[in-house]
Formats: structure tokens, sequence, C-alpha cells
């Protein structure tokens, strides 16, 4: 009956969304009085989980598993569900994960509840609060189901310690047919995702021109964050369409989020919109982004971004 948390890794490695899933799923197992169980993925030490009160878990190591396909996950994380008979699967909002949700809800009969903000506020009924709307609104929704499956929304609940004393078994699954196989994934490397960021520095075409992107660069790195870019400046190939962010593009739920020479457009701020705090630095005091920051400096980029870096730097220097 234990509530059981998928947690993502990459390359052998636990993402930083994996801990908070594990947070949010040890504070509902306390609500129902039962321990929490992870199903960990080719990944090479799961000790830290312990650290965020899981209690067991479930190792899967399987070559089959190396790249992500959702039929397959789906059913390794439902077989999962079945041994341990958890009625409560936690998840992120990640991609990956809103891929694999439906999977999991037709596999184990379950429903799912998408962009959850909190813990449940009742377990009988299950009742749990979500975000609605592009982030405009906040909904109550009641999972009625034996099982539920919950999508915990990135940057939410945040990391929680909870120390356990973990216990890690193999687990075996039978994998299902693929059905698609993944040649080579491209990626990034010695850069902070947007998905698992907690700062996102994002620019537009205020920024006149790819050659200039060295200073936003810059100020992601002195901030430890993530590179970002309005959909003009993807569709225009000055960045990669992997930092097109907005409604359109990957959403965005970073605790900072800064807008370089954005003007606002309303597919932008619905994408971005679940950041908690949002500066814009712009030319145009009437830019639609003003309405929606809570920070905004009216300004040359070109100016501010460079003082900003300058300022940032003699502060870390005094830390």
């Amino acid at each position: 009956m234990s509530v059981l948390v998928y947690t993502e890794s990459e390359q052998g490695t636990f993402k930083k969304v994996a801990f908070e899933v594990a947070s949010y799923a040890k504070a509902v197992a306390n609500q129902l009085g039962t321990t929490v169980t992870a199903i960990a993925i080719n990944t090479n030490d799961t000790s830290a989980l312990g650290n965020y009160g899981v209690d067991k878990v479930l190792n899967v190591k399987n070559t089959q598993l190396d790249k992500f396909n959702a039929n397959a996950y789906a059913a390794v994380i439902n077989q999962a569900a079945e041994s341990e008979g958890s009625k409560v699967v936690v998840i992120s909002s990640s991609a990956n994960c809103k891929y694999l949700a439906p999977f999991i809800a037709i596999g184990l009969n379950a429903g799912y509840a998408s962009n959850v903000v909190a813990q449940p506020s009742s377990t009988s009924p299950f009742i749990v609060k979500r975000s609605a709307f592009t982030n405009k609104a906040f909904e109550n929704t009641q999972i009625n189901t034996d099982i539920k499956i919950i999508g915990v929304s990135n940057n939410s609940f945040g990391l929680v310690e909870s120390t356990s004393s973990v216990s890690t078994e193999d687990f075996s699954p039978s994998i299902p047919e693929l059905g698609v196989t993944v040649d080579s994934v491209d990626k990034a490397a010695n850069t902070v995702t947007i998905a698992d960021a907690e700062i996102v520095v994002s620019a537009g075409r205020g920024l006149k021109g790819p050659e200039n992107w060295g200073m936003i660069e810059e100020l992601a790195n002195v901030l430890g964050a993530a590179t970002a870019c309005s959909k003009p400046v993807s569709d225009l190939g000055w960045r990669p369409h992997s930092e097109h962010v907005g409604q359109t593009g990957k959403p965005v739920a970073s605790n900072l989020y800064i807008a370089v020479g954005i003007s606002g457009a309303i597919q932008h701020l619905a994408g971005i919109n679940a950041s908690k705090v949002k500066v814009v630095i712009n030319t145009d005091p009437e830019a639609p982004f003003f309405k929606a920051a809570d920070y905004g400096v009216v300004g040359d980029a070109f100016e501010v971004v460079p003082k900003l870096i300058e300022k940032l730097k003699v502060f870390k220097a005094q830390q």
C-alpha cells in the first residue's frame, strides 16, 4: 500500500525533480500512514533518495531502457505499482512524465491530476489543488478512482529533507515491444536545463541578433541559470528551438524568470506564468510584459545587463 514515486534520472544521476516528487510522496505517505517506494531506472546510486523520505527503491537495470520510451517506462511503473499495491502514484510535470501519464492511467485504470501544486487537502475524498487556465487560477480536483496519479508541478512543492533508512531491491519487470526506437539524442553539455533550473534568463528580439547573446549567457552563468528565448528568436535561428519557452514551447516554472528584450506576447506569458518572480528589462514602458512582471526595468538591455552582471559579480565575491 506504499505511495509509489517515479524518480527521473539522466545518465545514471537523479534529476533535481526526482527529489521534489520524493518529498511530495513522503508528505502524502504521512497523510495516509504508509511508506514511500521509488522506482528508479538505470540509476547508479539510489541512496540519495533516503534523504527525502523514500523507504524502499525498486532499482531497474535494463539496457532496453537506456533511452526514454513512454510505453516501456509506463509498463515498468505500472508493474511496480501492482507489485507494491500502491493506490497513489506520484510523477513530475516534466515533458516525459506528461507523455507517460496517459499510459500509466490506462494501465492502472487510474485517475490523473496534472499540475498539482500542494499536498492533498483531504485523502477521503481525495482532493488536490492544481493550477488551471495556464496558471491564472487554481482549482480543487477530486480523484474518485481507486488508484490515483498525481503530476506535481515543478518547483511548486520544493525539496523537503526527511531522512529515512532506505533499502534497495532489484526489480526486473517485463519490457513490452518498444514500437519506437531512438537512434541518438543530442544534448547540450555543461549547461543548466530549463526543466531543472530555479532561475531562467530569457531574451527576445530586443537583442537585435545572435551575436549579442554573449551577455545573456554571462548573466546566466553568474546566476547559475538556464538560458531561454522567445519564439521569434528560435524561429529566426538565433537560438536553438530547445530554448524556446512559452505556451507553444517549453513551460517554465522557475523561482526567478528574467526576460530581456521580450515584449510579452500572450503565448509567451502563458508559458512562463507559473514562475514565482518575473523580472523584465525593456526599453518600451508599454510592453505587455510589465503588466505581468513583479519587477521591471525600463532601459536599454545593452546598458542594463552588463551593469547587472558587474554588480552580481561584486555581490558574489563578498559572499
